[in-house]
Parts: structure tokens; sequence; C-alpha cells
């Protein structure tokens, strides 16, 4: 018997106000008792999670249960960095000093990025938090972590380290937010720990304590997630699952064995913290099988695109997470005239050299004079002259006094308020007006527009032709931009001949290669044909060696499923370079994502369309981030459908589409290899990665090829 009556397991999440409808990458928690896992909870927000723990271990306390409660986030840092901010070693003066200072909104929104800066300016040199959401954000906090040496303090916990969790407690942003998921966790925590008098292990002696709360990894029981994922199907959500499992797995725990993993920790857990279960990753998974010891027969399919139960397939936003994570820019800069520069990606950020406008002048033509005036009628004298868009006037008007001014003119001294000439009645040496009129009126501020040495643009930015404009008003003749990136296209298979040449039997006109070459050139990048290489694995190993050495990123289509044909990801493979290759999408699942001697690869399928859509999904937005424009995401629409469709569950789907009438229509094929389809179309219904039923009028999102940039 478990030496605790209830175990509930947490996991956290540093998201924001999640929706109604249990979803993905929320709070979720699992309830077990005496082995069974009894209940999930879904929480749409920190503050519902943490009023339903709290209230939850209140009725347990008033049963009389001993409750094991089990939070998914590091409970300390590395040895050191407690003592750095609070100038103690007690992890608990630090769990108190982030909840004095951590603020935290029922939307989620929350100054975690402002409290992470204010540790890193505590510390020399960079870091050690990094990762924020913008780049010129919070400048204490490093956009990537390279550059930082962590010299004061280590970068990982001995637990991380025992465990073999990749993450790190510094990580605020790009997944896994570890560090985000600690800053907002610690501070609920230490309220939870004195409102229910709980004893945190392994800080304290956790004896005679009714609520003990421990550290958990998930990452310890992945089999068992994978195996229960692959009979429950796409549509089940992962994180519900690890709870479930996760719970059960504690809740089965013999006393004896709990008694050891809670005894066997390190000198260093006192400060760092340690990860329960470290080191039982078998026994674990074991009882956290729902049949231990068993074997489950897969569903039954008659469709050739279900997914096999128990392969790893990788779901798009993952994916896309693992490419915004793993990439930055790779070119290098120039500086170009202003008229080079359209198109091109800002290197740094341009400052304005003068302000705009440079001296307060006039927006209208009128007369200009010192000072408001109140209401009833008003005469002034005109003095000779009046001052122009660039012919100032030159001299003062005396107080009481008024003069002719031109839209654009710098205002002349003595002058500070404009009156509409059609508000006025003159001779020719007099003006009369009505009030009231304020100082100031129909004036501009030196300035107003944009101050001398303000950022004007930002780095990362895609130069517009109104860019140009700002540039040139504010005195720029020149901008430091990223050198264009270069991106090779090759076309891999035996099957393939150039359009114009005489095809043999069994052989196709090679229409990717055309195709993505011009989408590059459209995308603003150097597309650089690389031809094609035969169906020969040291063939393709040479075209890879050879583009590797004149591009920075390479697309080839072909090659990237499972045959034994398909050698792209077999050469990504020999070469320990291939991430992530089965992605959950249709049309394009054989997707492999690689490097070759540090040149990204991205390989895509054969068939046109599902070529197309990976291009236009992942390669787009990556070659994007690697151009230095940072990551883009694609404008979609949500529209009526104009169809009708039955989808499954397990992958996101992009059906080939354009906008009629008002309702989104749909090419009457799926199939990839229907070429016509892509002419027809203009954009992509994106399906997400649940089963639907589609009728029409029902909402669909709509990305029309223009957000793609094509």
């Amino acid at each position: 018997m478990s030496v605790f009556d209830t175990v509930l397991a947490v996991d956290w999440s540093a998201a924001k106000r999640k929706p109604p409808r249990e979803s993905k990458d929320a709070i979720w928690l699992g309830v077990a008792r005496g082995g069974t896992a009894e209940q999930q909870i879904y929480c749409r927000s920190r503050q519902e999670a943490e009023a339903w723990i709290s209230s939850f271990l209140e009725q347990e306390q008033a049963a009389r249960r001993r409750v094991l409660a089990a939070f998914d986030f590091p409970f300390g840092y590395p040895r050191g960095f407690a003592r750095r901010i609070t100038g103690s070693d007690d992890p608990f003066a630090l769990w108190h000093w982030l909840e004095e200072r951590i603020e935290d909104a029922e939307d989620g929104s929350n100054n975690r990025f402002d409290v992470a800066s204010e540790m890193n300016r505590l510390f020399a040199g960079t870091g050690p938090f990094w990762g924020k959401p913008d780049q010129t954000r919070w400048p204490d906090i490093p956009y990537r972590k390279a550059g930082i040496a962590y010299k004061d303090v280590p970068e990982r916990r001995r637990a991380d380290l025992a465990a073999k969790a990749a993450s790190s407690c510094f990580q605020l942003f790009f997944n896994p937010t570890v560090g985000s998921q600690v800053l907002m966790g610690l501070p609920v925590l230490q309220r939870l720990r004195l409102r229910h008098k709980a004893a945190v292990w392994p800080f304290e002696n956790i004896a005679a304590a009714q609520i003990v709360f421990a550290e958990i990894w998930p990452g310890l029981i992945e089999p068992a997630v994978k195996a229960a994922m692959a009979v429950a199907g796409r549509e089940e959500i992962r994180d519900r699952v690890q709870m479930r499992l996760l719970s059960q797995a504690l809740s089965r725990l013999p006393a004896e064995e709990l008694s050891e993993m809670l005894a066997a920790v390190p000198e260093e857990a006192q400060e760092e913290a340690w990860i329960l279960g470290t080191g039982h990753d078998d026994r674990l998974n074991a009882l956290a099988r729902d049949e231990p010891g068993g074997l489950t027969p897969p569903p039954l399919s008659n469709d050739c695109f279900a997914l096999p139960a128990g392969v790893d397939w990788t779901p798009v936003d993952d994916a896309l997470a693992l490419l915004r994570d793993r990439l930055g820019p790779v070119t290098g800069a120039e500086t170009v005239p202003l008229a080079d520069a359209l198109g091109r990606v800002l290197a740094e950020d341009a400052a304005a050299k003068r302000a705009n406008p440079p001296l307060p002048n006039t927006a209208v033509d009128g007369y200009g004079f010192a000072g408001g005036r109140a209401e009833g009628p008003h005469e002034l004298p005109l003095v000779p002259g009046r001052a122009a868009a660039g012919v100032p006037f030159d001299g003062t008007v005396p107080e009481g006094s008024a003069i002719r001014v031109l839209t654009g003119a710098a205002l002349p001294d003595g002058v500070d308020t404009v009156i509409l000439e059609e508000d006025v009645n003159t001779d020719g040496t007099r003006i009369a007006f009505n009030g009231p009129l304020k100082q100031g009126a129909n004036t501009r501020k030196a300035g107003e527009d944009v101050c001398a040495g303000e950022r004007i643009l930002p780095a990362g930015r895609v130069i517009t032709p109104a860019d140009l404009a700002l540039a040139s008003a504010t005195g720029l003749a020149q901008l430091t931009v990223r050198l264009p990136l270069r991106v090779g296209v090759l076309s891999t298979g035996d099957e393939l001949v150039e359009a114009g040449e005489t095809a043999g039997k069994g052989q196709i006109f090679d229409a990717n290669r055309p195709m993505l070459l011009a989408l590059i050139r459209q995308l603003g990048f150097v597309p650089v044909d690389l031809g094609k290489a035969a169906d020969d694995r040291e063939a393709l190993r040479a075209h890879l060696d050879g583009a590797a050495a004149q591009t920075d990123v390479i697309l080839t289509s072909g090659g990237a499923s499972a045959g034994d044909e398909d050698h792209m990801s077999a050469l990504l493979r020999e070469a320990g370079a291939l991430q992530e290759w089965r992605i959950a999408l249709k049309p394009g699942r054989p997707l492999a994502l690689g490097m070759w001697q540090g040149t990204p690869v991205f390989g895509l399928p054969g068939n046109p369309v599902a070529a197309l859509v990976c291009t236009l999904i992942f390669a787009r937005p990556a070659m994007g981030l690697m151009a230095g424009a940072g990551w883009q995401e694609p404008q979609a629409f949500e529209v009526p459908a104009g169809f009708e469709k039955r989808k499954k569950p397990g992958r996101r789907e992009y059906l080939r589409a354009r906008v009629r009438d008002g309702r989104a229509e749909v090419f009457k094929s799926e199939g990839s290899g229907r070429i016509s389809g892509l002419s027809w179309a203009e954009g992509l219904v994106e399906l997400g990665d649940s089963a639907a039923e589609i009728k029409p009028g029902d909402p669909v999102r709509f990305l029309p090829y223009g957000s793609f940039s094509m």
C-alpha cells in the first residue's frame, strides 16, 4: 500500500488563458487513489488551477487523507542561483522573493520577463535567463542562448542531468518554456504551502506532513504515454493522458519503493530540488500502463492514410516549434543606398538622423501670430512678407501682429498659432476673424512625427517603399541590410526528365523544380538551381556536398518517406542530423528536416501538391527566420464553407481552395498528383488535427496564397 491516500499530479503551464473547450498545452490535473486514476481536470488559467487545488487540498485535509501533490516544473534552480538573488541558499527565500514580484492576470498576461530582467541584472555578463517573444523588448534578456557562458551558475541542475531532461529552467521562450513555468509556478506553490501547511520534498522533513509537495517530470513515463496515445488516437489530449498515467503510477507504488525514492537524493537537492522517480523509469512505466505487461491489438482500418499505431508522428505545431526554436539568421550584412534597399531585410535598427518635421511648421494656408484668442471678434495688423515651405520668413513677428503663412512653412519667430485663411477677412494690411482659437492651432511641432535619434525601422523588417520614404525624410541615405538568403532547389528521382526532353516509359516531367525556384524568387530569396539527382545514394551525397557550399538552405523534392529508394532521409539519418521526418499533415507527411554540413535541408515530398504545401507551411517561415526577417505566420480568414467533408482525426489537412461568392470552395480531388488544382486554387483551407464533419456554411480557416507572399 502507498504511503499516501491520494496522489494529485499537476501539468503546469505559463500560457495565456485557454478556451472553454478542453485543449492541449493547458493546465491539466490528475487525481488517483488506491492505484486507480479517478479523474483528470482541465483548468483554463493559473488562477482557476490554484483555486481548484486549494479547495481540493482543503477537502482532503478535512477527510484526513494524506496527499502527495506532484508538480511538473522545477522547485529550485542550479546551485548558487538563490544566493545571488536573495543572499541565501534557502530555496524558500527565492520562492518568497518571486511571490512578491510576479504579477499574473486572469487572462494570462504577466510580468515574468520583467522579473527575469531584474534577475539577469544581478549577474555579470549575459543571462542566465534567455528567450523572449520580442527581440526589441527586455534588453537584459537575450533572444537566443548563444553567448551565455553560465560561469556564475550552471545551466542545468543535477536532477535535470540525472533524469536526462534536455530543458533548462532559464529558458523563458521557445519550446519547451520550462523557465516560464517555474516563474509562474513557484509563487503559486509558495501560497499553497503556507495556506495548507504543506511540506516540500526534498527541502523539508515530510514524515509527519499530511500534504507533501514534490517535483515530477512526465518525460520519465514517455514510453507508457506513447503506447496509450497509439491506442487512444490523435483526438486524445496528450497532457490529459500524461497526468492520468503519472498519478496512477505514483499511486500504485508500494510504500517501501516510494519511501526509497523519497530517501535517495544527493546533497545538492537541498538547494536545487530533485525529480521524484529519477532512475526508476522502468518501474514507473510498468506501473503507469493501464494493463502492465499486456499487449493491445492495433485498431482495424482499411484506410492507407491511417496513422500506424505506435509510430511517433509529429504534429504540425510541434514541427513548427522545432523550427522556431532551432533556427536563426544565417546571412551576413552589407550597407546599401536607399535605391537598392527595397525588399531587403534590415540587419540592424535604423535611427533617424534628423527629426521630422525638423522645425515647427504650419499645417494649413492662413495667418500666423502668437497665442490663442478668446471668443469674439479680433483684428490684427499684418507685417510685410510671408513664410512658405523652403522660403522661411527672415525676421520676428511682433506681439499682436500676424503674417501670411503657407502649408509646410517653418513658423517664424513670434508665431505659434495659425488661423485658416477661410476663416479670415483681409484688406491686405489687416486681418479680422472670430475666436475662440486655441494656442498652437493648425501647427505641427518639431519632431511631432519622429524625433532625432529615434528608432524608425526595426531590425528584421523587410523594406517597403513607405520605409524608404521614412528613411529619406529623416536624413538616411543608406541602410544596413542582410545579404539575400540563397536557397538551393534539388529534384531527386530516376523518373524525372526536363520539360522539352523526350520522356520515356515510366518517366515524368519535373514540375517541382520550376515551381519551387519561381516561388523562392517570389518570396524575395535568391534561387539556386541544383538540378536533379538520380536515385543513387552516393550521387545524392555529392549533390548535397556541392549544394552546402553554395547555398544557405536546401530544398529537395522526393526521397523523404520510408521506401527503400528514399535516400534523402537515409543520408540525413546517417549523418546524425535528421530531426523530424514524419509530420502529421495531409498532403505531405513524408517531410525530412535535417542538416547537411551545417546547412538546413528540407526534404520535401515528391508529389507537387504536397511539395508546395510543405514549402508554404514549413520552409517559408523557416527561411524568413534564416533570412533575418523573423518568423512570419500567414494571415488567415474565417469564411463559410462551400463544401462538405468528413475528416478523420490525427493529421492537419490543407485543401486547395478559392473563395467564390463569399464561400470557400475546394478542388474536386485531394490527390497530391493533381497539379491542375494548384493553378486552380487561390489559397488553402486548413483543417485542424481533430476529427471534423464540415457542412456548407460552417466556418473554415482560409489562407490565401497572398498571405504567403506568393
